[in-house]
Order: structure tokens, then sequence, then C-alpha cells
């Protein structure tokens, strides 16, 4: 299924296509429905997403099968110790038929860039990525060139074997819209996983496309118009600041945390069908969008507290929209037990 030039949709129509590349998704990844919505929801949002999560549990299978449901080109960039931040961007190359440099483009002119293993390489190759990210566009010598549009970078991360890695800071770690973990499929899944492959009687899936790059571009634009009651624009706010008042945290949320809930509640509601957004919407998100951007003491670094448990706790602790005066006084707990 493809969009053409100029074509609006509805919120109806995105809800419908964006459940039928969930649908193509499955295909290849079983059984991590809400993950893979997650992941979906960040792409409406005009996001990145941190893929992170231990080998083997489909983080680069789940990038192909979007690119190729969303019909986006699609490239993969090894993270290794020596990639330069040429080898991403391009380099200008000699031409020797007409006696002049010409720029050869690197793998980040693509609609969907598998990042993978993006602590295993330097800072600064690191950088040339978050900046091409950010500003959407890269500077070679001087030069600077767009990149395709809509470009979207789903980065993996293995939490195991630190040895050799460059961990992303703080603030990098910002600039992704979420961080997703699938976690290890049940006893019945990984089963079906083993099934499938037998069927199959190959390695590689092909999964067809249910729309393309201007018809993401599209769904992308529909999301844009729903609007977002200020009751629950101020929850985002005051989930984000609440994440800043937690005796835990060295670093809580920024701005940028909050107007991130907020986007991404929007992009999942239309998900789900609908054309608002409910306070369930954002704290279907939150640990997405919140959990990589706290910082936790360094006192505490050896306790259970982490991102999770905070956000576990400013979620019981900030009134809901709609319930503000009966709002329960029971979870005073913050987190730091």
């Amino acid at each position: 299924m493809t969009q053409t030039p100029g074509t609006t949709l509805d919120v109806t129509q995105v809800a419908g296509r964006a459940g039928a590349v969930l649908d193509r998704v499955e295909q290849a990844v079983v059984g991590k429905r809400e993950a893979l919505t997650l992941v979906l929801t960040a792409v409406l949002s005009r996001g990145h997403v941190l893929l992170e999560d231990f080998p083997g549990l489909g983080k680069t299978l789940a990038a192909r099968s979007f690119a190729q449901t969303l019909g986006l080109d699609f490239t993969r960039a090894q993270f290794t110790p020596d990639l330069l931040p040429s080898d991403l961007t391009g380099s200008f190359v000699f031409d020797q038929k007409v006696s002049e440099f010409a720029f050869r483009p690197g793998p980040l002119f693509t609609g969907l860039l598998l990042a993978d293993e993006i602590n295993r390489t330097p800072p600064k190759t690191q950088s040339a990525l978050l900046e091409a990210m950010q500003e959407h566009q890269v500077t070679v010598e001087g030069q600077t060139f767009a990149l395709p549009q809509p470009f979207h970078v789903l980065a993996t991360a293995n939490p195991v074997e630190y040895e050799g890695t460059y961990p992303l800071p703080e603030a990098q770690l910002d600039r992704f819209l979420m961080r997703v973990s699938f976690g290890y499929p049940t006893a019945q899944e990984e089963w079906d996983v083993l099934r499938r492959r037998i069927a199959r009687q190959q390695e590689d899936q092909h999964l067809d496309a249910v729309t393309d790059a201007t018809g993401l571009a599209a769904m992308q634009d529909a999301v844009e118009t729903v609007p977002v009651e200020d009751d629950i624009s101020r929850y985002c706010v005051e989930l984000a600041a609440a994440t800043r008042r937690h005796r835990a945290v060295l670093v809580g949320a920024s701005p940028r945390g909050s107007l991130a809930l907020m986007l991404t509640s929007r992009a999942y509601a239309v998900v789900q069908g609908r054309d608002y957004v409910t306070p369930e919407d954002v704290k279907a998100v939150a640990h997405a969008v919140l959990d990589h951007r706290i910082s936790i003491k360094p006192e505490l670094w050896m306790s259970d507290t982490g991102g999770a448990a905070v956000v576990d706790a400013v979620l019981a602790q900030v009134p809901v929209p709609g319930s503000r005066t009966g709002a329960s006084t029971v979870a005073q707990d913050d987190g730091t037990r």
C-alpha cells in the first residue's frame, strides 16, 4: 500500500495503517506487541529510539522489519572502536573522469538507519550520529548536506560486556525520544519462533510494505493535527518536574522530557484509534520516555533504585487529571527503599 503525494490522512486511517504495520512486523518479531507499538509511536512522533536489551532478542530484526513495512530505505552501520565519523557521513572522493572531488554519501543518507551497538564506538563518532539526528543534516569539509526525510535512527546497545565500550552520557541519551527493551520471550513465544523458522525454510524474512516514505510523512502530519488538552500537557510537566524533586535523583528529566511525554502520548493515542489523549496514554509511554533521562545519586548505584523505580514513584504520586480532589495519598514511597 503506497501513499500518493499530497494526500492527507485522518486519525482513523493512520490508526488502521499503524495496526497493519504492527501486524506485519509481528510476523517477524514474535510476542512483543507493546514494545513494537512504542517504537512505532516514536517514529510517528518524528523521533529516534534506543533499543537496549540483551543480545539475540530481536533488536536488529525489529529495525529491519520496520524499514520494510514502512517502505523506507534501510542501512545498517555496525559500530566498532575503529569507526570514523566519515564512515557515517560520507566523504569527498576524487573523480578522475571529471578531475574533481565528488561527495560520496555515507549510510546516514537513508530513511531508517540501524546504528548497531552504538556504545562500541568512540564519542567522536557517536557525536557525528547524534548531530545528524538532531539537525537532520551533516557537514563535511565545510559543505552541508540535508538528510532524506523522513529520517529515523534505531540504535541498539547491549547492557552487558561493558569492557571496551563507550557508554552514552546522559546528555546524549536525552537525544533519544524513547528507550525500549523487548525482554525475553515466554516459552510459548520462543517455541513459536522456532516453529516459524522451520516452516519458512530459510533464515531471511521479507515483509511487504504497508506504506512508503511519503505515506509515513502523511501519517506523521496527521498526528500533528491532534490537539492535547491543557490538563494533559500540565500532567506531563508535573511528571517531569517530580523526577527532579525525587530524593534519589541527581538529575531529573529536563523540559525535553515533558515535551517528549506529550508528543509520544499523542502518537500513542492515535495508534489506539483516538483523536484525543488520556492520562493512560501518558502512563503507557512514561517509562520509555523518562527512565533514561534520570540520573541516580552515586551513593545509590549499588541499590535497586533506578530510573524505572523513580518513574513508578512519580506516577503514583502525581495526581491524575480529573481526579485531583480525590488523589490518593497512599503512594508516599519515593522508590529509595
